[in-house]
């Protein structure tokens, strides 16, 4: 690109915006140049802010001053940070004002127009957007992606749709980053395993039918497959890990699922977006992979690695999938879903 585009945040100050912020510095498409926080922030510059939690703040952001999450200045491509109790009514104030907002937020993640994007297996499902722009009158958009633990899952079973996926058990241990900062308190987490996250198991259910669905005239058909999903906290800092049992229609060998696995790849790819890994799923070989703090920060916490794929004597087969739960299931994601919605001529 000739003329990098100026982009915001809304809800620059909290864990989710910082994170923002780290995985744009440098960006080859997008200058960040705005950030937006709650009312107690806003008049006051970003270092004086917020308490910065992932190493030194940035100095392209430290003197910026922090405005109010309200339409009027900010630049046209957003990125969401909001936390779900404000986001909804805030993310809709900037899409009908013409603002594009890409929200790593829930709260519109399942509404029938808004896409939720895994941008190497759902591309086209950015084509809601022309719906949700007639049907609500807003200039803007909504683009949403996935919850983090989402995200892992649908990249592991994304190169297997081929085959028919008709059900899917998935077993999560997540991460304490995804839990946001402070977190999980120290004494219930050290040593022990959390077997509850509250909404978790029924956003991985319906988020997954969601992305694995079929764009149908201005609608998506969710996927027709039974999924079950276990949550559960452990005491790993970054990078969530699913265990998948699935049944497939077409009872593939498994040289051809680890064919597909070999063989992924996307619009991403093919475009070669800024964020977007050579590989997006990587297999490994060895029996003891992969692992949050081995391989988590490779390609820059965008790939999923899967490894230990062997037959079910349940289901078909099964699986171990694991993803960078703040990158390729936060602000990565967002990142790359605004790369792949700039591709497409959206933001012309």
């Amino acid at each position: 690109m000739q003329t990098r585009i100026e982009v915001g945040i809304l809800g620059a100050t909290g864990m989710v915006g910082q994170h923002f912020i780290k995985f744009l510095q440098g960006h080859p498409w997008f200058d960040l140049k705005w950030l937006g926080a709650s009312d107690r922030s806003a008049g006051k510059k970003y270092r004086d802010a917020m308490t910065w939690h992932l190493g030194v703040v940035p100095d392209s952001v430290a003197d910026l001053v922090v405005e109010d999450c309200k339409p009027g200045n900010a630049p046209r491509l957003l990125f969401s940070a909001m936390d779900a109790s404000v986001a909804t009514e805030i993310e809709r104030a900037f899409a009908a004002a013409g603002h594009v907002v890409v929200s790593n937020s829930r709260n519109h993640r399942m509404e029938a127009d808004v896409p939720l994007l895994v941008p190497e297996i759902n591309p086209d499902h950015l084509k809601l957007v022309p719906r949700q722009q007639r049907v609500r009158g807003w200039k803007g958009q909504i683009v949403t992606n996935p919850n983090c633990s989402t995200v892992v899952l649908t990249m592991g079973l994304g190169p297997l749709k081929q085959f028919g996926i008709t059900k899917v058990i998935a077993t999560t241990m997540q991460a304490v980053s995804g839990a946001g900062y402070p977190g999980v308190a120290s004494m219930d987490i050290l040593g022990n395993v959390v077997p509850f996250i509250g909404g978790e198991e029924e956003k991985m259910e319906q988020e997954t039918q969601k992305i694995l669905g079929e764009f149908r005239g201005d609608r998506v058909e969710p996927l027709a497959a039974r999924v079950s999903a276990h949550c559960n906290r452990v005491p790993v800092v970054d990078g969530h890990t699913v265990t998948v049992s699935v049944e497939l229609a077409s009872k593939p060998a498994e040289a051809d699922l680890r064919a597909a696995f070999d063989s992924f790849s996307g619009v991403p790819q093919q475009r070669e977006l800024p964020s977007a890994p050579a590989r997006p799923v990587i297999y490994m070989e060895e029996a003891n992979r992969p692992q949050p703090r081995k391989d988590a920060e490779r390609e820059r916490g965008m790939a999923a690695f899967v490894g230990r794929l062997r037959a079910c004597p349940v289901l078909d087969y099964k699986f171990v999938a694991l993803g960078h739960n703040t990158v390729r299931g936060a602000a990565g994601a967002a990142v790359l879903n605004a790369e792949l919605i700039l591709s497409e001529g959206m933001l012309d």
